[in-house]
């Protein structure tokens, strides 16, 4: 545990992510501190670059716009879907989570934003698109 974390370090640490007015999403400072690869996709890039040059003990706080979090949300990202083609198209209720295979084997999930008894409107962007966050970490170790 030394030095300081590069784009591909295991890494330690406590993180929060909140909105801006203090509600908070997720957090591991009341619990154990997650362990993670840079690089391997288990955190956001624009997240894990913040991350990029901290030492083990180092603390830090950011206020990230969306374009600098999650991204702004992509209309193009809104799909409307048969609730025949569905899966569990029989249990289906609106702000749902459902996986969607694609024809590459990829796993995408999206979120039922509108429901009809016909279709139903699947959103795949990041929960948090569009919204501004806080970030907070404690580097507890870099392996």
């Amino acid at each position: 545990m030394s030095g300081t974390i590069g784009p591909d370090s295991l890494v330690t640490l406590h993180y929060r992510i909140a909105l801006p007015d203090g509600t908070e999403l997720i957090s591991t400072f009341d619990t154990t501190p997650a362990t993670l690869r840079l690089g391997n996709g288990e955190l956001a890039p624009t997240l894990e670059r913040l991350l990029i040059g901290l030492a083990a003990g180092a603390r830090g706080v950011f206020a990230l716009e969306p374009g600098n979090a999650f991204g702004q949300r992509d209309p193009a990202l809104m799909e409307r879907r048969l609730r025949a083609e569905l899966p569990q198209h029989e249990m289906i209720e609106e702000t749902a989570l459902i996986e969607f295979e694609a024809p590459d084997g990829s796993r995408h999930t999206g979120m039922v934003r509108e429901l009809t008894a016909e279709s139903a409107l699947i959103d795949f962007n990041h929960p948090l698109a569009g919204k501004a966050i806080r970030f907070e970490v404690e580097i507890v170790g870099i392996l």
